[in-house]
């Protein structure tokens, strides 16, 4: 069961950015990084096992950002790309400091929300320095490296998995020791972090006939 979600969450996400992008062109993409990185960053929050292996949720659209900025790179440059990471980081930053200065409003007795949301995001500033760090490092290497094999290699598939391939086990090694070192046993923590990878590998190979249908869309 879990397994099927998982690629109808990859379906769902793929034509998210498709739309996002059809209807509001660049616009749509930098929209589409900011919820994808807030949404990543809860969703890794819950644990799930998808054929046999412990892995965490969030991997399908934070790997989607790594595709809007492909997408960024390719149509509009790597000033277009690099605004997009901004972006995100701009997003989280503030996500995690009004969320946390809203935990601390004392709640009304007939409020039933609080406990859930403690549980939630009391983690999510470690989440968030993890994510920042990881993101910062991962999305800066992708928009270069896209852009260096851009001027290498005229094949879009090619370009599109050499970077993100190699920026997503850079994001993957930084956050998952950041966020979770310490909180998990080590056989769970090394199950996660190499999950973590191989899902977001899948999905990066997965993206690539998305970036094809968004090159020929708004021209």
């Amino acid at each position: 069961m879990n397994l099927l979600l998982w690629l109808v969450l990859l379906l769902v996400n793929f034509a998210g950015i498709l739309i996002a992008y059809k209807f509001f062109k660049k616009t749509g993409l930098y929209a589409w990084i900011a919820i994808s990185i807030i949404i990543a960053n809860i969703q890794v929050i819950k644990t799930v096992e998808l054929m046999g292996i412990i892995t965490t949720l969030g991997n399908i659209i934070y790997g989607t950002s790594f595709l809007a900025t492909d997408i960024l790179s390719e149509k509009y440059g790597k000033q277009a790309a690099r605004k997009g990471v901004y972006i995100g980081i701009f997003s989280m930053v503030m996500t995690t400091i009004i969320i946390q200065v809203s935990l601390m409003f004392k709640p009304h007795p007939s409020d039933f929300s609080q406990g859930a949301l403690e549980t939630i995001f009391t983690i999510l500033p470690r989440i968030t320095i993890a994510s920042i760090t990881a993101y910062v490092l991962s999305q800066l290497h992708d928009v270069w490296a896209y852009n260096f094999w851009k001027n290498k290699n005229p094949h879009i598939w090619l370009r599109n998995n050499l970077s993100t391939m190699v920026s997503q086990l850079i994001d993957t090694l930084v956050f998952v020791f950041i966020a979770f070192w310490g909180i998990f046993e080590l056989s769970v923590f090394v199950q996660i972090a190499i999950t973590t990878y191989l899902l977001k590998w899948i999905v990066a190979a997965l993206d690539t006939p998305f970036i094809y249908i968004a090159k020929k869309m708004n021209e």
